[in-house]
């Protein structure tokens, strides 16, 4: 597993970038720009792609990461869905929106083998995907002779005799 030093490094997020441009140069013609609502929509569903690998990317840490690519794939479905609606109401044909399809489902597949790789428990990501939050809470209840339940309540610890 490679770590990329700078969101712009990650292939998938250049192949989404790419992407980007296609869904715009597909919502430019004349009878699918003027339907403002699912040319707006699948717009900021596609941009969300890459903004979502750039936010977890920025974030550092692994579950972040996790996180955003999770949502990153999520809008990727979006695209997807978006693309049927166009193609059913006449904007794309079978043959275009079947290519954007494809497009957008490999973005998908790769931001799920990149997902199910950190969560694997030999993963290698480097120090920046393995900064964990500090558990000061965790060591302000002991200091203070408090618990933490498996529920996430807090108690004052039980007595052993």
């Amino acid at each position: 597993m490679a770590t990329f030093k700078t969101f712009e490094d990650i292939p998938v997020w250049q192949q989404a970038r790419v992407f980007v441009k296609d869904i715009y140069e597909a919502t430019r013609r004349s009878d699918f720009r003027r339907d403002t609502g699912l040319c707006d929509q699948i717009q900021r569903a596609v941009v969300s792609i890459t903004s979502n690998i750039a936010e977890g990317h920025e974030r550092g840490t692994t579950p972040d990461l996790i996180q955003f690519l999770y949502y990153a794939k999520g809008s990727a479905g979006e695209v997807r869905s978006q693309l049927y609606n166009a193609e059913d109401v006449g904007y794309l044909s079978r043959e275009q929106s079947d290519i954007l399809r494809e497009k957008v489902r490999d973005i998908s597949r790769q931001l799920y083998a990149w997902i199910t790789s950190m969560q694997t428990p030999g993963f290698k990501g480097g120090p920046k995907y393995h900064k964990e939050p500090e558990h000061i809470m965790d060591r302000f209840l002991e200091k203070t002779g408090m618990e933490r339940l498996p529920d996430g309540r807090v108690r004052e610890k039980r007595k052993t005799e």
